[in-house]
């Protein structure tokens, strides 16, 4: 008896998707208006309109396999622009066995995952700060296409994600590999988190591959601790270049956010950024608002940033209003 081919044989009719797995998709999204101003040296004062609507829809679908593993996959669309596909992901479920994904955009699996995990009613402190003269920093590891690993081992939720090159973008089909960008080296990472009570501790390393040959070493660690309504948390991100005169980077980030009913939260956050050899530190600060009732949500921050880039001089400030409704 060829046991290799009974082997291989099996496991290819385990993989099979049942009749369940018919490939229709469905249809989801939402409504979304903002209405944003922008001031400082930073800003931009040429926009048309302060007012914008949301311009993305999702499909997205799922199947059982005979093994009992779960297969989905969801494809978010955009209107902005040239229409197309803005992200896709291919998620395999395998239950005690863990979770294994390819997003071939923007995936956040391993230590992208832990970006900023400090308490927030709306979103990060320094989102919507600088612009393309004055580029905001931040030590953080990039997101991008690649594959991504989680599950939970005792007790600690773990995250792998490795990617063979993270500047690629979504102009690529099966059997049509990204060719907007010079090849880069593999990168991959590691995150962990694990919660106690009311702590949660949480940190990763990875390394992030670059065209020139050399990598980027990152690093997080952070907690935030929860008593009563409020929430507070700290944590740290390195980034040390390899590169014979690279940019290294640290960012402290600070976060406070408050319950002040089922419908109300609002927060503090403060993201200071350290460039080495740069004399002054990149500092952010955020406040925030969250309130929903029923399908409808409006969140509100005020944003203001110091020395963008850790240029002296430079400041950059933003209001947003948000509103959302969910059908």
């Amino acid at each position: 008896m060829n046991i290799k081919k009974v082997g291989l044989t099996a496991l290819a009719g385990s993989l099979v998707a049942t009749s369940a797995f018919a490939g229709a998709l469905s249809v989801s999204g939402g409504a979304k208006l903002s209405y944003v101003t922008k001031e400082g040296t930073a800003s931009t004062n040429n926009e048309s309109s302060r007012f914008a609507m949301d311009q993305e829809m999702s499909v997205s679908g799922s199947g059982e396999l005979d093994n009992g593993f779960t297969v989905s996959v969801s494809h978010g669309i955009t209107g902005m622009n040239n229409a197309g596909s803005d992200s896709s992901v291919l998620t395999l479920d395998m239950g005690d066995m863990g979770v294994l994904s390819y997003d071939d955009t923007d995936g956040h699996g391993g230590l992208a995952g832990l970006e900023d995990k400090m308490p927030m009613a709306y979103e990060q402190a320094n989102d919507g700060l600088g612009n393309a003269s004055n580029i905001a920093v931040m030590a953080k590891m990039s997101s991008g296409q690649g594959f991504a690993y989680s599950n939970t081992v005792g007790g600690i939720a773990l995250s792998l994600q490795y990617s063979d090159g993270l500047g690629a973008t979504t102009k690529r089909t099966d059997g049509n590999p990204d060719k907007t960008v010079a090849s880069t080296n593999s990168s991959s990472s590691i995150g962990l988190t694990y919660s106690m009570d009311a702590i949660t501790v949480f940190g990763g390393t990875g390394t992030e591959g670059q065209a020139d040959g050399n990598e980027i070493d990152h690093a997080t660690l952070g907690a935030t601790y929860a008593f009563g309504p409020a929430t507070i948390g700290y944590q740290l991100n390195d980034e040390d270049d390899s590169a014979a005169g690279g940019t290294d980077l640290e960012t402290e980030i600070y976060g406070i956010s408050f319950m002040v009913n089922d419908n109300l939260s609002i927060s503090y956050g403060e993201h200071n950024t350290d460039t080495a050899g740069s004399a002054t530190d990149q500092e952010a600060e955020s406040v925030q608002a969250s309130y929903s009732m029923g399908g409808m949500s409006i969140n509100l921050k005020d944003s203001e940033m110091s020395a963008v880039g850790n240029t002296a001089g430079t400041n950059h400030e933003t209001t947003e209003i948000l509103v959302t409704f969910a059908f």
